[in-house]
């Protein structure tokens, strides 16, 4: 183990312990493929791709090569849109249609009703960042109706076996917002009902779904053009630029997906969108001109910056 973490190292990995842990499990005792392993990563594949699943908030998610890998620092966003959505679940955003969905997927219980949550979750890579936010409402007895869109169709097939898997196993997601005096060993489950799609942003979501959203998550890139370059290899050479590049500024799709939100949102539903910090007065200002009500998030041992807009109620 200490070979295999001074190796991991000097080929600059910064985490190296943990990643030759995770390698060595993933390895299942072969050497062989540890060695083939530890010799792709040291080319600087990145660990995700190698071993098959990133973790976030608490979770392992799948993801497949060459698609978008979530970061922890995405945990913030997960956090606050399961606060928000636990605030105003109200019970009433029901069932939509599936009409273009790529896949769809649903528990088979018949929920809790402690409160319906409607989400949506575009520019969903992998599925992580809605399905993170999705298993803390299940846990908290939510009922739980999930739309997840991406352009990218290997991004979309990993979503829906990640959302899939999540409605299989709902009682082993994360269990942090189980209320007091319910054991987080055995929650009283929501119900989760997925769909997912291939399309860009929200423009393959079914009819029905515009204006009755409680929240919508986006992880949509925001690294200036001309800053990729600038990116750690694992991500400039093995993720779609697609998936990174936000335009000149950063804020390309950003502000698309802002001029969204009041159409898709009930009134008092939340978007909540992660950006650099040399972003957020524009994207404020952004938000205010679209109408909605801008919060600054920050959280400084996740190193992240997100922004909360809420529609008005009137």
């Amino acid at each position: 183990m200490d070979e295999l973490v001074a190796r991991l190292r000097a080929a600059g990995c910064v985490f190296a312990e943990d990643e030759a842990r995770i390698l060595t499990e993933a390895a299942g005792g072969d050497a062989a493929r540890l060695e083939e392993l530890t010799a792709a990563r040291v080319r600087g594949l990145p660990l995700e791709h190698l071993v098959g699943w990133a973790e976030l908030d608490g979770r392992r998610w799948l993801v497949a090569p060459g698609v978008f890998v979530p970061r922890q620092r995405s945990e913030l966003l997960v956090r606050e849109a399961a606060e928000r959505a636990v605030a105003g679940a109200t019970g009433t955003s029901g069932a939509t249609g599936t009409s273009g969905a790529t896949g769809t997927v649903s528990t088979d219980d018949g929920g809790t009703g402690a409160g319906r949550v409607l989400l949506v979750d575009l520019c969903c890579g992998c599925g992580a960042l809605g399905g993170a936010v999705a298993a803390r409402l299940l846990v908290a007895g939510h009922d739980v109706e999930v739309h997840a869109a991406d352009v990218d169709p290997a991004a979309v097939t990993c979503a829906h076996d990640n959302l899939k898997a999540l409605a299989d196993n709902a009682p082993s997601a994360s269990r942090v917002l189980a209320p007091p005096g319910r054991s987080p060993e055995t929650p009283e489950r929501g119900r989760l009902t997925a769909h997912t799609y291939t399309g860009e942003l929200a423009q393959p979501l079914p009819a029905d779904v515009w204006g009755r959203v409680d929240v919508v998550v986006a992880n949509a890139p925001y690294v200036p053009t001309e800053a990729i370059g600038m990116m750690p290899p694992e991500a400039r050479e093995h993720e779609p630029h697609a998936a990174l590049d936000g335009g000149d500024d950063g804020l390309a799709i950003l502000r698309r997906v802002i001029n969204l939100a009041p159409a898709l949102l009930r009134p008092g539903g939340h978007l909540l969108v992660e950006t650099g910090e040399t972003q957020v007065s524009a994207a404020v200002e952004h938000m205010t001109t679209a109408g909605l009500i801008a919060t600054v998030l920050t959280d400084d041992d996740l190193g992240a910056t997100a922004l909360l807009a809420t529609r008005p109620r009137t």
